[in-house]
């Protein structure tokens, strides 16, 4: 299963666990893919400096392999005062009805990028990843300077070689079904809805870094499609969600778990950024707002106290149940054992595949 993402990497597999911000990807569940051979990733991008080096030392603690840690690009919000009172108007609703603080004030709506950046560098993680753009120049040359691999993400071909062009080493194409935020920066995220299938081979001919295919992919047989592909290693986030070592709300992964391929749905009501997940009632509901959602990251801050009283009160109807299109075949398997049965689907498929070439059977 070596590739040039593997080689460079110094791992035996190439599979790399999503980043998952917000709660699934846990220290326990990145050191365990790393351990396992993969590539095990932390989700930092809702978390304070103090929590990323907290998170980074814990995994550090359990494995010596290599390991990503992913931030969100910050954007400039658009939204209006006006637009931001109405939304937390209306939210109160929600908010009564799960009996906590109504109009609650919001210190920040983000933490610093800057300053997440400069921890990152301190602690000289092996691997940088990041969602939503393109960081500074600064942030990448100092991240090549200390040896950081560095990944980007890309849901076009164009995103991807203004990936590469900006330094990324490796670039993620985020297929349209993936789970948990879109990666689009150069579009709108309803132009960018290429599938995996389409992107991958696509932006493989057109990059000279490893393309890592994301979405979709479950098992062995999306690990042996996507090398076919043209892909160096692939990203699976569904997969891990009901994993024992995933963070995930028990809720949450009862209903990756047990819910079909077309359960899920695009939508921007939850962060002001598209985004796939579960449907939810709050989903339904919020259809027939009336005005417009605030930009990412202030919705994002305006429905978190929900978000958290709804996973409190074991609610799935408010929470943010990202997930992908492959829920059908989600399992709770062990990271490790996850890893070891999706190589071993992986091998079995492409012996078959082998040996129909010389047969010339299809």
């Amino acid at each position: 299963m070596e590739t040039s993402f593997t080689r460079r990497l110094g791992i035996p597999y190439p599979i790399v666990q999503a980043p998952m911000a917000g709660g699934p990807a846990t220290p326990e569940l990145a050191a365990a893919v790393s351990n396992a051979g993969g590539l095990g990733s932390l989700g930092a991008g809702y978390w304070s400096p103090s929590q990323i080096r907290d998170a980074i030392r814990e995994v550090r603690r359990r494995t010596d392999r290599p390991f990503a840690v992913n931030l969100f690009l910050p954007e400039q919000p658009r939204s209006t005062d006006d637009e931001i009172s109405a939304m937390q108007a209306h939210l109160d609703v929600y908010r009564e009805r799960l009996g906590i603080e109504t109009s609650p004030s919001i210190a920040a709506y983000a933490p610093s990028f800057e300053d997440q950046v400069q921890v990152l560098l301190e602690e000289e993680v092996p691997v940088f990843s990041f969602t939503f753009g393109i960081p500074p120049a600064e942030a990448i040359e100092e991240m090549k300077r200390r040896g950081i691999f560095i990944v980007g993400t890309a849901t076009t071909v164009e995103e991807g070689i203004r990936l590469e062009a900006a330094g990324a080493d490796a670039v993620v194409a985020q297929g349209s079904e993936a789970g948990g935020h879109r990666g689009t920066f150069l579009s709108e995220a309803a132009d960018a809805l290429v599938g995996t299938l389409a992107l991958v081979p696509q932006l493989a001919d057109r990059v000279s870094v490893p393309v890592i295919a994301s979405g979709g992919i479950m098992d062995g047989r999306g690990l042996a499609a996507s090398l076919a592909l043209g892909a160096s290693a692939v990203q699976m986030g569904t997969a891990f969600l009901a994993s024992p070592e995933s963070g995930a709300h028990a809720a949450h992964k009862r209903l990756v778990l047990s819910s079909a391929e077309d359960a899920t749905a695009i939508t921007d009501v939850y962060s002001g950024k598209a985004a796939r997940g579960i449907r939810t009632d709050f989903m339904r509901d919020m259809k027939a707002y009336p005005g417009a959602i605030p930009d990412y990251p202030i919705q994002n801050a305006l429905t978190r106290d929900i978000r958290q009283a709804a996973a409190q009160a074991n609610d799935p109807s408010f929470m943010s149940l990202w997930a992908g299109q492959g829920l059908r075949l989600a399992t709770e398997q062990t990271a490790a054992d996850l890893i070891g049965r999706t190589v071993a689907e992986a091998q079995a498929a492409i012996g078959r595949l082998s040996g129909l070439a010389g047969t010339g059977e299809v």
